[in-house]
Parts: C-alpha cells; sequence; structure tokens
C-alpha cells in the first residue's frame, strides 16, 4: 500500500506528517475503535502488546482497561508523544524501536500471557507476522488490522485462489477467525484498499505437528514458488521422485491442492 502524505493532528494540538515509509494511516472512526476494543475484551489481568499506537487511537481505551500495556512504536515523534500522553499511567510503557528487531522475551517469560494488537503497517504486515510467530508459546493470542487481501490469504483453506504460503504457515502455529471488515474512510490519510480485523490464537497443541517447522517452511515456500506445476515436479530439486511416491499423497496435484497435514507429510520424510 502506498499511502499519500498527509499532515494530521495529535491531541496535543502539533501537526504530525503521515509518513510513507513507515505506511501510516491513523485510525479516527470511533464505531470502528469501540468494534476493535469489544473484539479484544481486554481486562485487568491481561498484560497487552499494541504494536504501532501511532497516536493512540487503540491505545487509550485499552489502558483504560487497567491491564498491563506495553507500545512498540518505531516512529520517534509518536513515540515521544505517547510517552508523555501516558506519563502519568503506570501500567503503560512506550518502547522505541522497530517490532521487527524486538524480542517478545524482554517482556515475559511466562507462556500463553501475552495478547499482542495493533494495527500494522500494511508493506510490513507478513514479516511482523512471521517475527511474531517466532516467540508463539509466550503468545495468547493476536488480534490485528490488516489488508483485506492478506486476511483473506490467512483464512484460504484448499483450493482457494488465496491459499498459499502465509496462509498454511500461519495456519500451522495458529487458529485464524476473518473478525469483520474495515472501510479505508476510518482511516487518515485514507489508505486505497480495504481493510479487516482478524484473530490469530496459537494452538495449544498443534494439529499437524512437523519435526523441523523450518523444513515444512522451506517445503511450502518451494511448492508455491511454481504453483503451476504439478507436486512432483516443483519439489523435484528437495525430495526424490521414490521418497514422494512412498507417501500418501497425490504427486499429480498442483500445490494449491494440498492441505497442511499433506505438507507436513512431506517435510516429516524430508527432515528423516
Amino acid at each position: 500500500m502506498k499511502p499519500e502524505l498527509a499532515d494530521v493532528k495529535l491531541r496535543n494540538g502539533m501537526s504530525h506528517q503521515a509518513r510513507k515509509r513507515f505506511g501510516q494511516n491513523f485510525l479516527h472512526d470511533q464505531n470502528v475503535i469501540a468494534k476493535i476494543i469489544e473484539s479484544i475484551a481486554p481486562t485487568q489481568e491481561d498484560h497487552l502488546v499494541e504494536i504501532g499506537p501511532g497516536q493512540g487511537a487503540l491505545t487509550t481505551p485499552l489502558a483504560q482497561s487497567g491491564a498491563r500495556l506495553d507500545c512498540i512504536e518505531l516512529d520517534r515523534d509518536l513515540a515521544d508523544f505517547l510517552q508523555k500522553e501516558f506519563a502519568d499511567q503506570n501500567s503503560v510503557s512506550v518502547i522505541q524501536q522497530d517490532v521487527l528487531k524486538f524480542d517478545l522475551s524482554e517482556l515475559t517469560s511466562k507462556k500463553k500471557s501475552l495478547r499482542v494488537v495493533g494495527n500494522l503497517p500494511y508493506n510490513i504486515s507478513t514479516p511482523v507476522i512471521f517475527h511474531l510467530l517466532k516467540s508463539h508459546p509466550l503468545i495468547l493470542d493476536m488480534v490485528f488490522m490488516l489488508q483485506l487481501e492478506v486476511v483473506q490469504r490467512l483464512n484460504a483453506t484448499v483450493g482457494d485462489k488465496n491459499y498459499g504460503r502465509l496462509g498454511l504457515m500461519v495456519q500451522y502455529f495458529c487458529e485464524v477467525e476473518h473478525l469483520f471488515n474495515v472501510p479505508s474512510s476510518a482511516f487518515t490519510p485514507k489508505p486505497k484498499v480495504e481493510s479487516a480485523i482478524v484473530r490469530l490464537k496459537p494452538h495449544a497443541q498443534f494439529p499437524a505437528e512437523a519435526k523441523d517447522p523450518e523444513c515444512l517452511q522451506n517445503v511450502i515456500r518451494t511448492a508455491f514458488n511454481q504453483r503451476r506445476k504439478t507436486l512432483k515436479n516443483s519439489l523435484r530439486g528437495i525430495i526424490s521422485e521414490r521418497i514422494l511416491n512412498e507417501l500418501p499423497v497425490d504427486t499429480s496435484l498442483r500445490p494449491e491442492k494440498l492441505s497442511l497435514a499433506d505438507y507436513v507429510l512431506i517435510s516429516d520424510a524430508i527432515s528423516k
């Protein structure tokens, strides 16, 4: 997404230019904000992590829940604004850092304790999700605003046109729930795409657990890099046809016709 540059007013009256390189689009629609907060349903016992809080549209109602709230904001000006805005709330901390370089284990070692939320910059949403999944044992759930197309890919099933690497790998780690769509008019500056809210909940138990998740990712990436080819042709470089034929998988199918469980079988065969 390439939003236009625009001056937006912060709550302290100062002007802030939405930065294209940070993919900044600020949520202002109060009805949408209320609906997101209702979906998150924060409580005083929660440990929330907000990614890209921006002007604090979600931060304020999240903080009002009394939960511990750690905000990770890359933009120095906005981080400074938020630190001043929430200076009197001990439960809120602002971390000025790139989320792609931040390790969630710096916040806690307690499993299933973090609830991650955020209006993710669309230009880095996929890398952010994959980065966070490295810490999946620490995460209870994640609620994100994403480009609608990305949410459709996350939620795609076998045979769908949006079915591919992103959805398969996220579904390996998480349950995916497409909550609702958000119109572009809810933002300043107004993006050219529609958005959606999605909930990702790391599995308590993997429905199909791979011996080596990195190998699984490589298998899926290799298959979908040549998605018009049949499986036996697209995976020729990483697994022999003999071993592939020994598996209960139809090798004449194209990658979008195979389930996650099928890919785990292939990955485990390579791991051996």
